[in-house]
């Protein structure tokens, strides 16, 4: 599924879900290259495996990473889509919720441009509650409890969206949306 309002950058790092499989979590992540940096092409460089190693010094260890997430919102708001919602994005890496492993075969990822510690922005927060609402709406077993942090379900490696992220703020702007995406 391609949402309408995002513009589409399209990630080769991805692959099916397995059979049967049906999406029912809803993963936030932050991002920013260099880190606590924003703006700039680096996040999609990385999500299309172009990522040039030599253009930061922390980009060197990460360059020949193959990462994506389904979507990213960007500080003013903006939408980009990496992976269609009904693919499996390799966003997560080891992790587990509920007891099952493996969340990417059961999970969309939203990558927020952000970092632990810096506040996300009114735009990003309006954005992400309407692209919740319509992933709501199409994914029914995606329920307001089955909506996680990074953190949530790979605590020992990540600690994102962070203490920055406002869930309370959130979660208050959720609402399923009528119609097509």
């Amino acid at each position: 599924m391609l949402l309408t309002d995002a513009r589409q950058s399209p990630s080769p790092n991805f692959d099916e879900r397995p059979e049967g499989e049906t999406i029912s979590l809803l993963v936030i992540h932050n991002i920013s290259l260099p880190p606590g940096s924003f703006g700039g092409p680096w996040i999609d460089l990385l999500f299309r495996n172009a990522l040039p190693p030599d253009a930061h010094p922390y980009f060197a260890g990460i360059a020949g990473l193959r990462v994506s997430s389904h979507l990213l919102i960007r500080r003013d708001g903006e939408l980009l889509q990496y992976i269609p919602l009904d693919k499996r994005a390799w966003h997560t890496g080891p992790s587990q919720f509920c007891k099952r492993t493996a969340c990417n075969d059961f999970s969309i990822g939203i990558e927020l441009e952000g970092s632990d510690q810096i506040p996300y922005t009114d735009a990003q927060y309006e954005r992400l509650a309407r692209v919740t609402g319509i992933i709501l709406e199409r994914y029914p077993s995606i329920t307001p409890e089955r909506i996680v942090g990074h953190s949530d379900i790979a605590p020992e490696r990540k600690t994102d969206p962070g203490p920055a992220f406002d869930w309370p703020r959130y979660r208050a702007l959720i609402q399923p949306t009528e119609g097509c995406p």
